[in-house]
């Protein structure tokens, strides 16, 4: 698989999508309403289904429980597929959010074969390691970047003897990442898009790195700079320092 993972949320153009899928790119994540990325993929998986791996998932309702099966029941009539590779619940960002009985629910989805893998999306990680060492996920989409690297402790020690899937997001933390912040000298060095995606890719723990790119050019410089490989301990030591710089000034926006 290769660990560079996209998601079409910012309407990025079919001729990006189709790029991506020119370019070896096959985990793809939906949330329904992209329907650029749906589009393409029910015109790809005709032939070749076991080729590319889907994921999407339900988002956390803090006014309600959700409805985890009407949402994957509506994910495979829009892909025009018979099962998704991953099923998250996503947004749980307290463990109360994710009780037992959406637990067995999404164990269903597996059993049925209507879902391969589940898990959840979470900004909790301590929760987030428990449920790794306990071996009750598949999957595990959180964020991690430069200013955001608590899964370093919080999660990745956990992930054996289980080792579930890794999924991250936000490389450029909302961009952030990408901008001067305060304090920041004039003529200090800044990181690109690429590097983030580096950063983030050059740790073992990560198996995917979602991009969301908002145009064709924007996945073609990602997709070239992750081709360049992990990034050196001189760029990485830089991208710890300007992340611990962001970090400082957003602490509001953990």
């Amino acid at each position: 698989m290769n660990r560079l993972g996209l998601s079409a949320s910012y309407r990025p153009g079919k001729r990006a999508i189709y790029k991506a899928l020119d370019e070896g790119l096959n985990y793809f994540f939906c949330y329904g309403f992209d329907t650029q990325m749906i589009g393409v993929l029910r015109d790809v998986l005709k032939g070749n289904r076991e080729n590319y791996t889907l994921a999407t998932g339900a988002y956390n309702l803090l006014w309600g429980s959700p409805n985890l099966r009407r949402t994957l029941e509506k994910r495979l009539r829009q892909l025009g597929t018979a099962y998704i590779d991953v099923f998250l619940f996503l947004g749980v960002t307290k463990e109360k959010h994710f009780p037992e009985h959406l637990r067995e629910e999404l164990c269903r989805f597996r059993e049925e074969g209507k879902a391969r893998c589940i898990g959840i999306s979470t900004h909790n990680r301590e929760f987030a390691g428990r449920l790794a060492a306990e071996g009750a996920l598949d999957v595990i989409m959180m964020r991690y970047n430069a200013a955001h690297r608590g899964a370093e402790h919080d999660i990745f020690p956990y992930l054996t003897p289980f080792n579930p899937g890794v999924v991250s997001y936000t490389a450029t933390r909302w961009r952030h990442l990408l901008r001067r912040p305060r304090g920041w000298p004039k003529d200090g060095r800044l990181p690109t898009a690429g590097m983030c995606y580096r950063f983030v890719l050059s740790n073992p723990h990560v198996d995917v790195c979602l991009t969301a790119p908002s145009n064709l050019k924007q996945l073609e410089e990602n997709m070239a700079a992750v081709r360049q490989g992990p990034l050196c301990e001189v760029d990485m030591e830089f991208m710890r320092t300007f992340g611990n710089a962001v970090h400082r000034r957003r602490k509001w926006f953990m």
